[in-house]
């Protein structure tokens, strides 16, 4: 009885799987030199084997490097984080294919986020921040017209690169265009559409479990196409089921001036409602042009003991006065609740507050709105907005259905999902510091340089900067 066909003979040459397998078999034990040379070419020249791996080689195809796929235009800003560039596809390569929108048009322009690494500067790379582990694996699984897209992640020498679409303006850049002399207010329709479309937006992170906890003007990008696009999602958070109280993994969070007030008073538990405060925050600073509680942070102490901010409890005070138990049943509960006192002795006008309503009173009447300005509903909404006890705030759901947004029968006309629809203001870009030099490397970044390490391996120094809108 004749042996079956070998494998190798039925199927043709043998997978690079395969060839590793037999390999590996081959190799523990005795082994012919003509025998090992045969499995060693046949192991080469398997059909799925990477492009340039070979047997001394890495295993890993090819790496994919940022200045292979894009042409740097210049730097954007930094921070904490690292630093963010504008870059498009790179010129004169025919194998870049364009990329595209969930929406299906194509991206020209991207914002390429460079993170620094955790402990950045030490002599031993210690591996990659929290902060960007978390907006990778947030952003990676939410897609929303009100969210900023990812179009993708690279690894290129201990470096994370996270690109995403380019958005030509934010709300804060917005803001200061309009409080330029002479100053003009932001259109009513303009207003209503942004607020609509931000709402829209956190509706859908609250929908999938995840609370911002840094929403703020410089945080929402406006794109020439008047699209609101909620971004930095470093400091977001799944709260379904926590492990832990939210309060334990970042014991501050939300810039100080959006800061809800039961983070305020200490909650080691808090909701979703602290992002619906701080877009009450947005709303006012989108209509006034300047924010409406301006306090000033105090700062952690050496343990890292988070202080009460008297301070910014008292400027929310001077509007809204401060909180009542009447008002806010759960109010005794918080943490910083016997502190509440002080803030009256260091600030009297807490016992004299301007009241909401006539905080915006004396807003639309300084504004001298051209066209109708915002109505009583839009009033209304903020109220609502800025609400002490987080759980008589509205919740994104709500001040959607807001006669702000549908009228007072719900027949209103809805808001555009163009904000600049119909308004002759043409916004400048934001600038872009172009500089001569790339993005990759893999030391310390510019501004962030400590003292006796090398400075970023592959940024070349500035021979030149400008700045340029784009």
């Amino acid at each position: 009885m004749s042996n079956p066909p070998s494998a190798t003979a039925a199927m043709g040459p043998p997978s690079a799987a395969a060839a590793r397998s037999a390999f590996a078999a081959q190799s523990a034990g005795p082994l012919g030199q003509t025998q090992a040379q045969g499995l060693k070419r046949a192991f080469e020249e398997a059909p799925d084997t990477p492009p340039l791996v070979k047997m001394n080689a890495t295993p890993y195809a090819p790496q994919r490097h940022i200045n292979d796929h894009y042409d740097i235009v210049g730097f954007i800003s930094s921070g904490t984080y690292g630093r963010v560039y504008k870059a498009v596809n790179k010129r004169n390569n025919p194998n870049i294919q364009p990329a595209k929108h969930p929406s299906g048009r194509t991206i020209e322009a991207f914002a390429i986020k460079k993170f620094k690494p955790d402990k950045e500067g030490e002599l031993q790379y210690t591996g990659i921040s929290q902060s960007a582990i978390r907006e990778m694996a947030l952003c990676t699984e939410l897609s929303h017209p009100a969210l900023i897209h990812l179009v993708e992640i690279i690894l290129e020498s201990k470096c994370i690169f996270m690109v995403f679409e380019y958005a030509e303006h934010d709300l804060l850049q917005i803001i200061h265009h309009h409080s330029l002399l002479p100053r003009t207010p932001i259109p009513a329709t303009c207003l209503r559409s942004t607020m609509h479309q931000l709402l829209s937006g956190l509706l859908y992170l609250h929908q999938n479990w995840v609370v911002h906890r840094d929403l703020k003007p410089a945080n929402i990008m406006v794109t020439s196409a008047g699209s609101i696009k909620i971004g930095d999602l470093g400091l977001a958070r799944l709260f379904y089921k926590p492990l832990h109280a939210l309060f334990t993994g970042d014991k501050v969070v939300v810039t100080i001036w959006y800061r809800a007030p039961e983070l305020l008073l200490g909650s080691r538990h808090y909701t979703p409602a602290i992002d619906l405060w701080a877009v009450g925050c947005i709303f006012a600073e989108l209509l006034s042009l300047r924010p409406i509680f301006k306090g000033e942070e105090a700062k952690q102490d050496s343990k890292k003991t988070v202080p009460f901010q008297r301070n910014q409890m008292g400027k929310i005070g001077e509007v809204l006065g401060l909180p009542r138990k009447s008002e806010w049943p759960l109010l005794p509960a918080m943490p910083e609740y016997a502190n509440l006192q002080s803030v009256a002795m260091h600030n009297p006008a807490v016992s004299r507050p301007l009241g909401l309503d006539k905080w915006y009173r004396n807003t639309i009447a300084n504004n001298n709105y051209a066209a109708a300005p915002p109505d009583d509903a839009a009033l209304d909404l903020l109220r609502r907005l800025l609400e002490y006890d987080p759980l008589k705030r509205l919740t994104a759901e709500e001040a959607l259905k807001h006669p702000y947004f549908v009228g007072e029968n719900g027949a209103g006309k809805p808001p555009s999902w163009n904000c600049f629809e119909g308004l002759e203001t043409k916004y400048p870009a934001r600038k872009v510091t172009t500089e001569t030099h790339e993005i990759g490397g893999t030391g310390s970044l510019p501004g962030t340089k400590r003292s006796g390490l090398p400075d970023d391996g592959l940024l070349r120094p500035p021979v030149a900067k400008k700045m340029r809108e784009g």
